[in-house]
């Protein structure tokens, strides 16, 4: 990105920002008629409720264009050897002339371009500039990527032993006989790493055109593709044949929660909030976690979710929620932040509609390196589709750092 593009970028983040923080201002004073109005008459003007509702979308609009334009300074460009600030080697000119060959006219690749064949479904492995770009460009579009721990690796398993239990310690005297601790309770986890696909097309004028890049092009046509559905296996994905979402684990109430099992605080009532003091709940919901899970803790919900809590006040009649502050923060609820994914469940009976905890700690992201593309100008003619392959597995590996809110009344 040009400075002139970053520094048109800078200005309408701050834009939005302002427009965000006006209409929430907007939306305090509404709110706040329409609770004086439930508690003088015990229900609200319909009118006023309308009011509440559409400052309210206008609150979620603004939010939604600061974060377009965040996400959107985040994305990467292909840094080739062509564009490289290094002078390109001999060997990097010819990996990326022979990549854009095979991309535009689907010449065959040598083994000495460095572009080797993929595994049994076919295609070629990318090359590492290519590959990055959508490695990264995935990473600034995919709110899962963003919070979560993520790993490289050659192996189609992930394995990674995890304690359990910690090792036990004592104090002892200095000359005092040093008696043997229980070791640590070790359980291994195992993170398979599944095919995600994409077919983006392109017509043959436009793979001619020379002034196209076509690394970028292929990186910035399936990141979108590859975030959305990346983005719902890591949230309710059943772990066949895709990342088992942190939502598919068994749930049960957080005090008898057991190792492999997801801890929920139940909300207080069946498919809502409690009717009083419902901000109480959450609450609980931040400090169900340990200790050492909460200063890197944040709130996990989808934009209806954070609409409804939006009007919530504590005992002191603050809001609960606040909107950045500035451009490259994020909203905060009871001051943690809130990362908006809108494939988390609608609040529901029993549905399970946030999430709260240390996602770097609790939750893993597994790629194993190799993108592979397979040109097909065959099947859409006169299109030619390029059959675009990358493995991803994905789960909990820390069941104590993440906690959900079941809505139910126990």
């Amino acid at each position: 990105m040009s400075e002139m593009q970053q520094a048109s970028a800078s200005a309408e983040a701050r834009a939005a920002v302002r427009e965000m923080m006006t209409a929430f201002e907007a939306f305090k004073g509404a709110n706040d008629a329409r609770l004086g109005e439930i508690e003088k008459k015990a229900a609200a003007d319909t009118l006023l409720e309308a009011k509440v509702a559409r400052i309210d979308q206008a609150v979620a609009g603004a939010q939604a264009r600061l974060d377009r334009v965040i996400s959107e300074g985040r994305r990467p460009t292909v840094e080739g050897p062509s564009t490289a600030s290094r002078s390109p080697s001999p060997f990097h000119r010819e990996e990326k002339a022979a990549f854009d060959g095979y991309l535009r006219a689907g010449l065959g690749l040598e083994t000495k371009a460095g572009l080797n064949t993929g595994s049994s479904s076919g295609g070629y492995v990318v090359p590492y500039e290519t590959e990055r770009a959508i490695e990264r460009r995935l990473m600034a579009v995919s709110p899962m990527r963003e919070i979560s721990a993520v790993r490289t690796t050659a192996a189609g398993v992930y394995k990674k032993p995890v304690s359990t239990a910690g090792v036990v310690a004592g104090w002892v005297a200095e000359t005092a006989a040093r008696p043997e601790t229980d070791p640590a309770t070790l359980s291994l986890i195992e993170f398979p790493a599944a095919d995600l696909y994409a077919s983006p097309a392109a017509t043959q004028s436009l793979l001619d055109d020379a002034m196209l890049d076509l690394d970028e092009w292929l990186a910035a046509e399936v990141e979108d593709a590859f975030a959305a559905q990346e983005t719902t296996a890591f949230v309710t994905g059943d772990g066949v044949n895709k990342p088992k979402g942190f939502l598919a684990y068994t749930t049960v109430a957080d005090a008898g929660a057991t190792w492999g099992q997801i801890g929920y605080v139940a909300s207080g009532a069946a498919g809502a909030f409690a009717s009083t003091n419902p901000a109480d709940k959450l609450l609980d919901l931040i400090y169900a976690p340990k200790a050492q899970y909460r200063p890197n803790g944040r709130f996990v919900m989808n934009r209806k979710t954070v609409s409804t809590i939006r009007k919530f006040k504590d005992a002191d009649g603050n809001y609960i929620w606040s909107p950045p502050a500035r451009a490259g923060e994020t909203a905060s609820l009871l001051g943690y932040p809130v990362t908006e994914i809108e494939t988390m469940p609608d609040v529901a009976a029993n549905s399970l509609s946030i999430a709260f905890g240390d996602f770097q700690r609790g939750y893993l992201i597994v790629d194993r390196a190799g993108v592979r593309v397979l040109r097909d100008p065959y099947s859409a003619k006169p299109y030619v589709l390029f059959y675009t392959t990358k493995r991803v597995g994905g789960g909990v590996q820390n069941f104590d750092a993440i906690k959900v809110m079941k809505f139910a009344a126990s």
